[in-house]
């Protein structure tokens, strides 16, 4: 039998949540880093095996003025899926 209405307070305290409890984990600035720097390198050597295998296509192999447009927009293209990563890496480590 439940005696308590819905907006009635507890009738014990809540512990409060740390950063490091074993229910609350927090990823540290330095795993962030080490993860986010593997995935960096994965990204740049899947990325520029696509592009040179998409550069080998007819249609830009017969053409040296589309090779050099789409080597400078593959070249800078890998930092667009980076960005998101580097930000992830350089998020700070919560205040506990």
């Amino acid at each position: 039998m439940n005696l308590r209405g819905p907006y009635s307070p507890r009738t014990f305290p809540r512990k409060p949540r740390r950063h490091g409890h074993p229910h609350n984990p927090v990823m540290k600035i330095r795993t962030r880093k080490l993860i986010g720097t593997f995935g960096l390198l994965g990204l740049v050597v899947v990325w520029s095996l696509l592009g040179m295998a998409i550069a080998q296509t007819p249609l830009l192999a017969s053409s040296r003025l589309a090779q050099a447009i789409y080597y400078v927009v593959v070249g800078l293209g890998w930092v667009l899926p980076a960005m998101p990563l580097i930000t992830w890496m350089q998020r700070p480590d919560p205040q506990p």
